[in-house]
């Protein structure tokens, strides 16, 4: 059975000390207003313009400021074991919901589960299982 995945969140990650002024650095960059989740309060994000991609400010407890991608897909099994085959790790799952992973080089990414049929052959790309 085929599934589809895509990049579709930039996510900044930022220790608690310089969290309101990355907040703030990229509401003013991008001109977006970036939201705090009810869900995750340490998230503030925004569908950028286009609808296609998104950006997130993560407030991290501990660790240094990088960059991750999210990668979101209709098949959370599937994705994680194809990416699994081409080299990726898998580090954890967060609340049984998304993997957090590594790729070959020691950098993180996550994989996020999407709605079933919002992805498809014109926003996605199609694996065959």
């Amino acid at each position: 059975m085929a599934h589809y995945s895509r990049i579709h969140k930039v996510v900044i990650d930022v220790p608690e000390g310089v969290h309101d002024e990355e907040l703030t650095f990229w509401q003013e960059a991008t001109g977006q207003t970036l939201t705090r989740s009810r869900r995750y309060p340490e998230y503030h994000g925004a569908t950028l313009p286009g609808d296609a991609f998104g950006l997130l400010i993560q407030r991290l407890g501990t660790g240094s400021a990088r960059v991750h991608l999210d990668i979101h897909t209709d098949d959370l099994q599937a994705e994680i074991a194809r990416l699994e085959a081409l080299g990726a790790r898998r580090l954890r799952m967060v609340n049984d919901r998304w993997a957090v992973m590594e790729d070959p080089a020691g950098l993180p990414f996550c994989v996020i589960p999407q709605e079933p049929g919002t992805l498809n052959d014109q926003n996605a790309q199609r694996w065959e299982d």
